[in-house]
């Protein structure tokens, strides 16, 4: 029995809020249009970048191709004894891949990091089995292309011919493209270049990794189909048109923050994915949607989301949830993604671009060009034990790490968001992760946390072009034993280090509070960290 895909508004309030946003939106038959492929829904400024980025409405057809060329180079791969697949992605490429991997219970591993502990994890599995998938849209992704030189690098070492075991999935014509080809790759998947990254989960982007590693992407497209005329539909019971209403109301009325709690989806990880897709579209022009995912509905911030933000249960509507969606993975792929294009109709901005994502990428290149810039040089404002600050901390740079977190916390904007940003190991490190709810329990604010540098790929752009209320905290840590990145001139944890200070520098200099610790000791330090948040009173 195929599951019913559905959206249910259970706040009355809300759901009158949006009742004219949603007839307005039948009677300009949006669905239909956007169906269709009408690069005019977002008006003349945003329609020459959306002419080219529609064609992810149809993929539930266009992509089926792909199941069978998945299919046989997996079983070439198994019968020579490579069943392990690695695969190095950021955004986009990254984010479906794992939601649709994790969801299934089939094992791969993702490179989303610059990490030398992670990346080194990665490396130390067993290579004679291993397979890595590349995979870059623009074809250029650092961190993307830094993966690819280490497993190229470590494969050759071991007596392996890398390119038989590189797999890569980018946008025709792509310098990755021309790489893979004159290298002899073992297989390039030429992805849709009418679809933007973050709609990308059922192109090669989101099924080659997912399909190589054991998923079934043929039941993932099924799902997506099965929906598909529905949300091609001019009626009000359309649940993507129903879920863009919603959101566009509850923005209007001032709940720019959509909180995301698993409520029993049987889908795993689906707010890291829907992290992306809302604040890469919406996060611009100072306005948007941010994104804030909990870890579940009992969580700060959800059932007590406050006036500012709207609770979305991702799953069966629960106490505290103003809206819940359901469904099955591919047909929530597609569903949201009509939604939050929609939603960017509502709120007047083109939701197909991201012009601040760049800002901070040019700051993390231009320190990599200046290696004096990150050698140390910058004194922090204070030491406290195994944790180094670096910020404006006032009196508090005199006192405890409770201190200094308490002023900063103090200092945030009434109806601000804080944005903890870990640029740490996600894997041996994953202890960080409690300072959401900590920070979120005791601040009163609501709080987003993000390992650096992945989140610059999904909430970066609406850290810069949203509402300008965020507070950010950034964690960096000393790397005990680092990785070159081959035929460059910088180590992992160089790119790592110049990620955190070209992201933190472009936050500062557009007026938003930026406050770095800096582990000298991870381990020590992160607990020290912890601590002094669980001391915080509101």
């Amino acid at each position: 029995m195929t599951e019913r895909t559905t959206v249910d508004i259970t706040d009355a309030a809300l759901a009158d809020a949006a009742r004219p946003l949603l007839d307005k939106l039948v009677s300009d038959r949006v669905a239909s249009a956007l169906t269709a492929q009408t690069a005019t829904l977002w008006g003349e400024e945003a329609e020459s970048e959306a002419s080219i980025r529609l064609a992810w409405t149809t993929l539930h057809k266009s992509s089926r191709p792909l199941i069978g060329e998945i299919e046989a180079l997996r079983t070439e791969l198994r019968s020579e004894g490579v069943d392990r697949i690695v695969l190095a992605g950021m955004g986009g490429s990254s984010l479906a891949p794992e939601v649709i991997t994790g969801t299934e219970g089939v094992p791969l591993t993702v490179l989303d990091t610059t990490d030398a502990g992670q990346v080194a994890d990665a490396l130390a599995g067993d290579l004679e089995r291993t397979a890595l998938v590349v995979s870059s849209k623009s074809g250029t992704t650092v961190e993307t292309d830094s993966h690819r030189r280490i497993f190229a690098e470590a494969f050759a070492k071991a007596g392996i011919d890398a390119a038989r075991r590189m797999i890569v999935v980018t946008d025709p014509g792509s310098p990755l493209a021309e790489l893979a080809e004159s290298e002899g790759y073992r297989k390039v998947f030429l992805a849709d270049p009418h679809v933007g990254g973050r709609y990308s989960a059922l192109t090669a982007f989101g099924l080659v990794p997912a399909g190589l590693a054991g998923a079934d992407v043929a039941r993932l497209l099924d799902q997506a189909a099965g929906v598909a005329e529905t949300l091609s539909s001019d009626s009000p019971d359309n649940p993507a048109l129903r879920l863009a209403a919603a959101l566009a109301a509850a923005h209007d009325a001032g709940a720019e923050k959509v909180v995301l709690a698993d409520t029993g989806s049987g889908i795993a990880g689906f707010g890291d994915w829907a992290e992306q897709l809302i604040a890469e579209s919406t996060g611009k022009q100072g306005t948007g949607l941010l994104p804030v995912v909990v870890e579940s509905p009992t969580a700060p911030g959800f059932a007590d989301a406050g006036p500012d933000a709207t609770a979305v249960a991702v799953g069966p509507s629960v106490a505290g949830s103003a809206v819940s969606t359901t469904g099955s993975l591919g047909a929530l792929f597609l569903l949201w993604e009509y939604a939050v294009a929609v939603a960017g109709r509502l709120l007047g901005i083109n939701p197909f671009d991201q012009p601040d994502v760049e800002a901070a990428k040019k700051a993390a290149r231009a320190l990599l060009d200046n290696p004096h810039a990150l050698s140390g040089t910058e004194e922090p404002t204070a030491v406290i034990g195994p944790v180094e600050v670096y910020g404006p901390v006032g009196d508090a740079g005199t006192g405890t790490l409770t201190d200094v977190l308490r002023e900063f916390v103090d200092g945030v904007a009434e109806g601000g968001y804080l944005a903890v940003q870990a640029y740490l190991d996600r894997l041996d490190d994953a202890s960080a992760t409690v300072l959401r709810s900590e920070l979120a329990r005791r601040s009163g604010r609501q709080t987003t946390f993000g390992w650096g540098p992945r989140f610059l790929h999904s909430t970066g752009q609406y850290h810069k072009g949203g509402h300008r209320n965020g507070s950010f905290l950034q964690i960096t840590g000393a790397v005990e034993e680092d990785i070159a990145v081959p035929g460059r001139p910088y180590t992992l944890s160089t790119l790592q280090l110049a990620q955190a200070l070209g992201d933190g520098q472009v936050l500062a200099d557009t007026g938003r509070p930026v406050l770095r610790l800096h582990l000298t000791d991870r381990a020590a330090g992160l607990a020290d960290v912890v601590r002094a948040v669980q001391e915080l009173t509101r």
